[in-house]
């Protein structure tokens, strides 16, 4: 057994511990002591651990289990399948001239060929850059001209779109390969010829084989760069953050285009030898999806905010989750009531945790933490990160309380999931890498009992009248209404305050907008909220601008107030403002 065989097998001894206190206790001393150092020099996950490992322990095992939403099509492969039909693609491409280092656009949906197509850019030495499926033309040609793609695998009902963007872009790949049938493209079908065994590329630990376009509080998506071990050996601590053990079933409500897709549907579960079920679907239909949940005995099951926010809106009660073992929450801080309406029909909590694009889980409630989880709390970091909490002139706080940047120490140890590079990007890269520190961009604190809480991104923190408002905090309460379905803070610019706390409301159904609702709302606030993180304004909205994941834009709805504030724009219709109720005068 290799020393990297090792190292996962005893993640996966470590996960399956029945022993709370001996787990936690042994993931310290396990990942708590991994360096780079510790890595060889050349790793190829594919090969040592997929098929070194557990094709060769458990080749007969289901590796993946997929079903379809919309026509009800079931498909299963087990690892050796699994593994061969990673191996065609990879195979394909090379007869076409795509060697280790050329860059892999992955721009199809939630199907079998996705992680195929994954697999064989891992195996390869290929650069994946995963790519949503929503797209438009615009963005699609910013991508290409700024990192041109050399091989491109899309869904059938992109490729027109991808094409207009190709072409203004003046760049074509060599190879275009299709789920389904175009004119000028290849379809995948045609793959299922090839050899199903294939050479594994030799790739040193610093070697390319993921960008991931990301969004930043300012300018054009950066460009993330991460290396044969980031995230292959990194997603050791989302396995041992989620818990999942070798033959668990896990599922994660996520689409392929995002890291979150790559950390939970592929790294997580694969490298622990579980089986992973993906559900493919068009719109998120919450009892269709729990249906489906329960249909194929999930047992750990991941989702962002927004979909638990959903399936606990729901008659929980019609639902056997008697596989569930464990349900963890990423994104942003999920609210209470959620929780433990989950815990109420489940038996399980949904356990918060956090990392970005940038890395794999930082800081969560890992499985030891069930049972004293803090609601609101993000739990403790991941025994794989050295992290710190610091103030703005970039010094460690150590008062408890106190607020500041979420940083990942580098001095006594650079995290084996922490990205590479923003590539192509030295100025991001010095605005993000300061002195020891990575700054993540986000800010939290911790209490006197090591508890870790969100604030916010540090751009999301609201300043009014010299107070420091977190977002989610607001959000939660208002939540807790009956009449709020979703909530959405941010600040909005005030000539005597600096900034107004605003919320966004989505209601409930059976509600509808109106003043002596939202002076309900603002009178609800007052009961529970501090005066300065009062909202001050309330407007009723059908919708709020998300991510994919399903995480909350609020840089979109900054920029609609900004525009607003600068175009004169009248009160909305549904836009409420705390000063206009006398009811309230004596409330200020």
């Amino acid at each position: 057994m290799t020393d990297m065989q090792n190292l996962y097998k005893q993640v996966m001894e470590i996960n399956g511990l029945k022993d709370k206190e001996e787990q936690k206790n042994r993931s310290k001393e396990l990942l708590g002591d991994l360096k780079n150092d510790d890595i060889p020099e050349y790793f190829n996950w594919a090969e040592e651990i997929f098929e070194g490992m557990h094709v060769k322990e458990r080749g007969d095992q289901k590796a993946l289990i997929w079903a379809s939403m919309e026509s009800g099509e079931e498909k299963s492969y087990t690892y050796k399948e699994f593994a061969e039909n990673g191996n065609k693609c990879l195979n394909y491409l090379r007869k076409q001239g795509i060697e280790k280092g050329h860059n892999l656009y992955l721009m199809s949906p939630i199907v079998p060929e996705t992680w195929f197509a994954h697999y064989a850019g891992v195996k390869g030495g290929l650069i994946a850059v995963p790519t949503a499926t929503s797209m438009t033309v615009r963005e699609l040609k910013f991508r290409f001209e700024t990192y041109p793609p050399d091989v491109m695998i899309a869904e059938q009902s992109a490729v027109d779109t991808i094409d207009e963007a190709l072409e203004n872009a003046g760049t074509q790949p060599t190879v275009k390969i299709v789920l389904g049938e175009k004119p000028g493209w290849v379809s995948y079908a045609s793959l299922e010829s090839e050899s199903g065994e294939a050479e594994p590329a030799q790739l040193h630990k610093t070697d390319l084989i993921f960008c991931f376009f990301t969004s930043g509080t300012t300018g054009m998506p950066k460009r993330v760069g991460h290396t044969a071990i980031s995230y292959p050996v990194g997603h050791l601590s989302t396995a041992n953050m989620i818990g999942i053990e070798p033959g668990d079933i896990h599922h994660n409500l996520s689409a392929p285009g995002w890291a979150k897709w790559a950390w939970s549907s592929f790294f997580a579960p694969l490298n622990m030898g579980a089986t992973v079920a993906g559900f493919y679907f068009k719109a998120l239909e919450g009892e269709k999806y729990l249906n489906y949940v329960s249909k194929y005995n999930v047992n750990t099951f991941c989702g962002p905010p927004t979909g638990w926010r959903l399936f606990v809106g729901l008659d929980l009660s019609k639902f056997d989750f008697s596989s569930i073992k464990y349900a963890v929450s990423a994104g942003e801080p999920l609210n209470p009531e959620a929780i433990e309406k989950w815990e109420k029909h489940t038996g399980t909590k949904i356990r918060d945790f956090y990392g970005q694009t940038e890395s794999t889980a930082m800081i969560g409630n890992a499985p030891w933490m069930e049972d004293r989880m803090r609601y609101g709390s993000f739990g403790y970091p991941s025994y794989l990160y050295d992290m710190a909490v610091v103030d703005d002139q970039g010094s460690e706080i150590t008062n408890t309380e106190e607020t500041g940047h979420i940083v990942v120490r580098l001095d006594r140890r650079r995290a084996i999931g922490l990205f590479t590079e923003y590539i192509g990007n030295p100025d991001k890269m010095a605005q993000s890498f300061v002195g020891d520190y990575y700054y993540t961009g986000d800010r939290a604190y911790f209490d006197a009992d090591g508890y870790w809480w969100f604030v916010g991104r540090a751009d999301d923190v609201i300043k009014s009248s010299d107070f420091r408002v977190g977002p989610f905090e607001v959000e939660s309460v208002m939540v807790e209404h009956p009449a709020v379905a979703e909530s959405a803070v941010v600040g909005v610019p005030d000539p005597q305050r600096y900034q107004l706390v605003k919320a966004y409301v989505i209601l409930s159904q059976d509600y509808e907008p109106s003043r002596e609702l939202a002076l309900e709302l603002f009178q609800h606030s007052i009961n529970i909220l501090a005066k300065f993180k009062i909202p001050r304004i309330i407007e009723f909205t059908s919708e709020l601008p998300k991510t994919i994941s399903g995480k909350i834009r609020r840089v979109e709805l900054r920029e609609k107030e900004n525009t607003k504030q600068e175009e004169k724009q009248e009160q909305g219709e549904f836009e409420f403002f705390y000063q206009d109720f006398p009811e309230l005068s004596s409330k200020k």
